[in-house]
């Protein structure tokens, strides 16, 4: 199903390679899937927004660059119904909670009363101010309040903020000055940076760019900040501006170092807070843009144990071999050869096979009809089946039955005169026998493979691939 709604992968296409491989696509699992995901869509767009209820006039002020905790009031208050959901969006006349907008997700934390504290589970940004998300209204809507950030995440955020910064300076510097963000994603756990370049970023280029973010971390840069700044000045700064982003007549500046950004969100105070900086990967996301995923802080600190319990585990199984990676490629030089020694016996037991069907092949009404079941995987089976058209060229029926690991499996060859002259197609007798065993499949007029779940239907399947055939 993800490989449908995520890729747009046709099923038919999906069940076609599993039939080809032995395996069978659960259709009713898919359509459950559907149904689930029909249901997500329509949830996501039931959404109903009462008016707005004033408490108090005035206007919002925003405290979070210097303050992460403030007393306050609520301005005004809406109800939002999503289906079921009910929450509530709040205003308030004084907070330090930055509301999502540009990539970086928007703070969570609560808001004390003197009898009561409610979470903040979201906040995000609209008319230009922040929107608190909460599940229940206070019981004095006018009652005083001290709204607090959670700082955990927040500081998370800030580091994951500030280190696309840093990486947007250092891909400058490494790549061109061609290159410009083209959007991003940050959160407590991890920052997500796309770009635009025309070919994949090397190994080597990565880690001169990692190199270069976690030299400016360890000066421990200390923010340059350039609050309400006329652009026209911000821009003789040296401030780079986000492509496709419109902006006021006065923007605020963030510099660590020699990175400079029209930038609004929220930011670590100096470079060394952010610790450690990791990429993750760097992949294509669309034509000429390029997404880097990236780690920092403990975050990156976990990654790299993660890292290392792997590498341990690995050594452990090469008997904590100096070299590993010679250990290892000893290690694939001798699959490789035994690889080998197995295909070569494979194919020996799948040409004595066809020898043996050939030898007792049957004719009903001049055609030459070969039903088996035999012990082998779909790649031999596949084999064998071309093998057996390979001796017998015309007039040619060939239904195989295999079971292998108790997964059951059905391939038929038909000669290409049985296609043209008798209107055959192979893959819709297998798509109709391999309800017996409880799969699907499909294929060519003159080749299908199909896969299932029942074994105990696989006699009564192959049967079915010659009687279909009206013989």
């Amino acid at each position: 199903f993800r490989l449908f709604d995520t890729y747009g992968f046709p099923l038919d296409l999906t069940e076609l390679i599993c039939g080809e491989n032995g395996f069978s696509v659960d259709e009713n699992g898919f359509e459950e899937e559907m149904k689930k995901q029909k249901e997500r869509a329509r949830n996501a767009a039931a959404v109903e927004n009462s008016d707005w209820v004033t408490v108090k006039d005035g206007e919002q002020q925003f405290v979070g660059y210097d303050a992460d905790a403030c007393d306050s009031h609520i301005l005004r208050y809406r109800k939002v119904t999503q289906k079921k959901n009910v929450f509530y969006e709040v205003v308030l006349d004084q907070t330090p909670f930055y509301g999502e907008m540009g990539g970086q997700v928007g703070d969570k934390g609560k808001f004390v009363f003197d009898d009561e504290t409610i979470d903040v589970i979201d906040t995000k940004r609209e008319n230009n101010q922040s929107i608190h998300i909460i599940k229940k209204l206070p019981k004095d809507i006018t009652a005083d309040l001290h709204a607090e950030v959670d700082t955990d995440k927040r500081e998370g955020s800030a580091c994951n903020h500030t280190a696309t910064h840093l990486l947007d300076y250092a891909l400058k510097q490494v790549l061109g000055e061609q290159t410009e963000q083209r959007g991003s994603y940050v959160d407590e756990k991890i920052l997500r940076f796309d770009f635009n370049y025309f070919q994949k970023v090397s190994p080597e280029q990565l880690r001169q760019v990692e190199r270069m973010v976690n030299k400016m971390i360890r000066k421990d840069i200390p923010l340059d900040e350039h609050r309400d700044t006329p652009i026209e000045e911000a821009k003789k700064l040296g401030a780079v501006a986000l492509f496709g982003e419109k902006y006021g007549d006065k923007v605020r500046v963030v510099r660590f170092g020699p990175s400079a950004e029209f930038c609004g969100g929220i930011h670590v105070k100096s470079t060394g807070h952010i610790g450690f900086f990791k990429i993750i990967s760097e992949s294509s996301v669309a034509a000429g843009i390029r997404r880097i995923e990236a780690l920092t802080g403990e975050a990156a600190e976990e990654g790299i144990y993660d890292v290392q319990d792997t590498l341990d585990a690995i050594k452990g199984m090469f008997n904590n071999a100096k070299d590993l990676g010679k250990a290892i490629q000893k290690s694939i030089d001798e699959n490789s050869g035994l690889r080998k020694q197995v295909e070569q016996f494979q194919a020996q037991v799948v040409q004595q096979m066809c020898n043996r069907l050939v030898d007792n092949v049957k004719e009903i009404n001049g055609i030459k009809v070969i039903k088996a079941i035999v012990p082998f995987e779909a790649n031999s089976a596949k084999d064998l089946v071309f093998k057996i058209r390979e001796r017998i060229p015309d007039h040619l029926v060939c239904a195989i039955g295999s079971n292998a690991h108790d997964k059951p499996m059905l391939s038929m060859m038909l000669s290409d005169d049985m296609v043209s002259e008798h209107n055959l197609n192979a893959g819709k007798i297998v798509r109709e026998a391999a309800k017996l065993i409880k799969g699907g499949g499909g294929g060519q007029p003159h080749y299908a493979q199909a896969g299932g779940k029942d074994i105990d239907g696989l006699n009564a399947a192959v049967d079915k691939l010659v009687e279909l055939c009206q013989l």
